[in-house]
Parts: structure tokens; sequence; C-alpha cells
């Protein structure tokens, strides 16, 4: 039988490394094996776990939660001809922001590694001792955090660093003022409960596993598109080399998001198979209430956000493009480039 109890070293294990991360001096997480090939970090444990708790979960009928980056696929502005259009046209500001705010997005995550979640014991009818969301707490939530925003107190850099150290490559360091990314990227909080059976601090657990997992698959698309940017032959001339190096950095995470969705997946399709209890002393699917919160969250993801972005997005580069020599050229050309719905 497979293993299906772990500790919290056994989850934050580390396979041994034939040499470490190390890019431009700076140290960041994971390291290679003896081939050369990169390794994540903290994916000794991590993987069998996931893996043993996936297939205990199928034996009970059960499945991963049935989602992926596809349903985000839509209108992004700017999209990659749009950024190849300003990068060749010399406004480099536009793509330097995205990869600072993605890389301070990232540094927010490390807050996963501090959270207190609500004793999900308490929620469900059923043991989850031998669960993932058993272990959410015993490491799972820790290895994450680490994850993004690194071991600052060691010197070691989680996605957040390895998301610089990629912008710095292409651009060097403070090519451009600092920027910011806004204070939320979930979806807002309207104050309406969506999940009223249950007590809110429970309401609030799910929505933000639920936000967690459209973060990742919005994340998955951009990740893509940035590589695609950095691999075009014609651009960074003089930086060819650390243009593909900087390619390869974010190959490297998404290496390590992989494991990110495949746990929130297998989390929220163990809650789906399990029993939770109501405020009023009763009994209520998870399925009923995680599939209730999902369709709402996609109606946003994919329909509401969607536009919002684009038309924020389209105003910021419009207005960048003001002091440009051709900005009045530059603009049209941006806007016939658009994603048709944009």
């Amino acid at each position: 039988m497979n293993q299906l109890s772990y500790s919290q070293p056994e989850l934050l294990g580390n396979h041994v490394f034939a040499a470490p991360h190390i890019i431009d001096g700076r140290r960041m997480h994971g390291g290679f094996d003896a081939a050369g090939h990169y390794v994540p970090p903290r994916a000794l444990g991590r993987a069998q776990a996931l893996a043993a708790w996936t297939e205990a979960l199928r034996a009970r009928g059960g499945e991963l939660f049935e989602a992926d980056s596809s349903l985000l696929a839509g209108v992004r502005v700017p999209n990659v001809a749009q950024h190849l259009l300003l990068l060749r046209a010399g406004h480099g500001q536009t793509f330097w922001n995205g990869l600072t705010i993605t890389g301070k997005i990232e540094a927010r995550g490390r807050v996963l590694a501090q959270m207190a979640f609500p004793d999900l014991r308490r929620l469900v009818t059923q043991e989850i001792d031998t669960m993932a969301i058993g272990h959410l707490d015993r490491g799972l939530l820790l290895a994450h955090g680490i994850d993004e925003g690194g071991e600052p107190d060691k010197g070691i850099g989680g996605h957040d660093v390895m998301w610089f150290v990629a912008r710095d490559l292409v651009f060097g360091p403070k090519a451009f003022p600092d920027v910011d990314p806004p204070a939320s990227i979930a979806r807002p909080d309207t104050g309406k409960r969506v999940m009223p059976e249950i007590a809110p601090e429970y309401e609030g657990m799910l929505s933000f596993l639920m936000n967690l997992l459209v973060i990742e698959f919005r994340a998955e698309i951009g990740f893509a598109g940035t590589q695609a940017i950095l691999r075009t032959p014609d651009l960074f001339a003089d930086r060819r080399e650390k243009a593909e190096a900087a390619a390869l950095i974010i190959e490297r995470i998404r290496t390590d998001e992989t494991i990110h969705i495949q746990s929130l997946r297998l989390y929220l399709g163990e809650l789906r198979e399990l029993s939770f209890r109501t405020v009023d002393g009763g009994q209520v699917a998870g399925r009923v209430l995680i599939d209730r919160f999902w369709r709402g969250l996609i109606q946003w993801a994919t329909v509401e956000q969607p536009k919002l972005a684009a038309a924020q997005q389209r105003e910021l580069v419009h207005a960048r493009l003001l002091g440009h020599p051709q900005g009045e050229r530059l603009r049209g050309e941006f806007d016939a480039l658009a994603d048709v719905a944009a």
C-alpha cells in the first residue's frame, strides 16, 4: 500500500543536486542532476505524496478537479504580437513592467508559508489525515509559499527572484522606473456569500484555493507568451544568449508550477468528494458548493475580468506612447494587432 501520511520534513525534502541553481551570480532554488537537467525544489517527497494521494482519490471514485489553463484562453493586452511591435520600435517599458509585476506577484505568494487556514477537520465529516487536504498545515502550503517567494534568510531566491533575474538579463538592472502590481489579482470580494451553508472562514478558504488555481492558469498562459517573446530571434540582438537564458529560467518556473497546479486540482478534487457540516447542523456535498462557486469565478475570469484588464492595459500603453516620436503610428498598429474580442 502507498504511503498516505507524511511529515513536514518529508514534504519539504529536496533531491540531492549535483549542482546548485545559480545564474548571473544569484542563487535560486532547485538545482541540477548529474546530467545537467533542472530539478525543482522540494519535489522529492511532494511528488511521491501527490501521486499516492491522487491514486487513493481515484480508488475512492474521485478525480482531480477538472480544469486547465485553456479555460482562460482569450483576449490579452498586450498580446505577443503587440509586445513584438513595441519592442521592435524600441519601446521596452511595457514588457519590462510585465516582468517586474510578475516577479512581485510571485513574491506575494510567500504568504502561503505563513497562512493559518481554518482546520478542515471541523468542516468535513470524513477522516482526512491520509489525504492531501489533511497535510495543508503539515508542509504543503509552506512548500508552495517558499517556491514562490524563496528563502531570503538563506539567500535562496524563489520564483520572484527568478523573474527579476530574467528581466535583468535582457534589459540590465534598473532599465525603467520601478512599478507595482495591483493590490489584488483575485476575484474582488463583493461581500455577497456564495456558500452561506458553511461558516464564512471556510468559504474564504475554498475561495482562496479556487482563486489561486485561476491565478496559476492565467500565469501559465502569460509565461508561454513571455518565452515566445524572449525567443524571437531579432529581439535583444546584443543580448541574444542572455535572452535565451531568460527564457530557460521561465521554463524552469513553469516546471515548478506544474506541482502547484496538480496540488490545487487534487485539493479541490478531494473536497468535492466529501460532505461538509453546515451552520444549521446539517450536511451538504462538497461538490455542490465548490461547483457553484467555480461557475461564478470562471464567469468573472473569462468574461468580466478580461474586458476590464484589456481596457486598462490599452489605456496604459496608449499613454506611454504619447512621448514616442512615432507614437501615433504605433498606437494605430498596436490596436490593429489586438485580439479579435479586445
